[in-house]
């Protein structure tokens, strides 16, 4: 299969990843090979009523660290949430992070990272390698799986004025350690796992096929969706099996892998403006519109013979099967899942209407994720596909 070999790559792996139920217990450990002493917890109030922050602030401090909490971070989170996040690191007078909960805390943490230690507002750091100055140590401790965000250099901060949302990477934002523990996501409501399992089948879809895809991410991308696909299910069904609860946890995290090497595609630019005017939950944005772009990217040979190869990968067709086929099955796959998470998947079940795709459809050509779409995509083929979608 010549598509595997096209592309040159340079790739560093900038995090330790730590994996097993009860690591959490480590997290003192962790937290001084860091070279930290005084810690800023960074996590949301659904954490502390579970209970995770006070396990995390008695942990570090029994292991002699300093330990505070910033927990009021927010759901898609602003350049607000990170300026609350770096008035109370300043006040502490921190020398290392611990980002605990969703992609929210840990996309807080970083970009409390980079404003504390090199100055300026979020919107400094849009973009690539902003920072001029050392960041400090970062432990990611992810209690969802889905964003990846535990493996990734990237922060997706919203401008709080504009929403517009902010993708500021750096590799000094990379965590020093992911610590992946499966227990610590037997408190999620199953409408999270549904949400954040959606997430990863997206990213795993999406950065299997990006411009800047090369043999690496696309294995990553592979066992990611083959993670996904074959646990989703089992934990909607079996909150409680830690099993499955680990695959999704470690298939997030290599989503987050690949998405780092590769980027995203369309799927994303379409997503974040259903997310940005009409509220639709991240992951069930991805979800409704990831098998609408497979079938227009499926247009592209190269797009169709690793979209096929997925396919058979994952048990879904015969290794004999055409490609056209491969691909019909993997776009039902997707729907399938979709619905056996309970979203709703039309846009209109969301309050979209059609005077509203024009607008939807500039906004999504817009994102950055677009470039790396495998086939060009401009204003009418968004457009196109959100009626598909509506």
């Amino acid at each position: 299969m010549d598509f595997w070999f096209h592309q040159s790559f340079d790739f560093q792996s900038r995090t330790r990843i730590v994996f097993g139920p009860g690591k959490i217990e480590s997290i003192a450990d962790l937290a001084k090979e860091c070279g930290m002493t005084r810690i800023l917890v960074v996590s949301d109030p659904g954490l502390v009523r579970a209970g995770h922050v006070e396990r995390a602030l008695n942990l570090l401090k029994a292991g002699g660290l300093e330990a505070e909490c910033h927990t009021s971070v927010h759901q898609n989170p602003t350049s607000e949430d990170v300026d609350a996040c770096v008035a109370q690191a300043k006040a502490f007078e921190i020398d290392g992070f611990v980002g605990l909960g969703g992609g929210s805390s840990l996309d807080t943490a970083k970009g409390c990272n980079f404003v504390l230690t090199n100055g300026g507002t979020m919107k400094d750091y849009w973009g690539y390698g902003k920072a001029t100055k050392p960041l400090l140590p970062l432990i990611a401790v992810p209690t969802t799986a889905g964003t990846g965000s535990e493996c990734q250099s990237y922060a997706l901060i919203a401008d709080k004025v504009t929403h517009q949302k902010m993708a500021c990477g750096d590799p000094k934002a990379a965590a020093r350690v992911a610590l992946l523990d499966p227990e610590l996501t037997l408190t999620q409501p199953s409408m999270v796992t549904a949400d954040t399992g959606m997430d990863t089948l997206g990213h795993a879809v999406e950065a299997a096929v990006t411009l800047k895809g090369h043999s690496l991410s696309r294995m990553f991308a592979f066992q990611s969706f083959l993670l996904t696909h074959f646990n989703l299910s089992k934990v909607l069904e079996n909150p409680m099996d830690l099993d499955a609860r680990g695959g999704m946890q470690v298939g997030a995290a290599l989503g987050g892998m690949a998405i780092e090497s590769s980027m995203l595609g369309a799927a994303h630019s379409a997503a974040n403006p259903l997310t940005a005017h009409f509220d639709v939950i991240h992951g069930q944005a991805v979800g409704i519109m990831l098998p609408k772009i497979v079938a227009f990217n499926a247009h592209d040979p190269r797009a169709r013979a690793i979209y096929a190869d997925l396919s058979r990968q994952a048990g879904l067709v015969n290794p004999s099967d055409n490609a056209s086929h491969a691909v019909t099955r993997l776009i039902e796959r997707l729907e399938t899942l979709l619905r056996s998470a309970g979203f709703p998947y039309q846009l209109r079940d969301h309050g979209v209407q059609a005077s509203d795709l024009e607008k939807l459809s500039v906004e999504a050509s817009h994102q950055w994720t677009a470039q790396f779409n495998p086939r060009p995509i401009g204003i009418e083929d968004f457009q196109a596909i959100y009626g598909q979608a509506l």
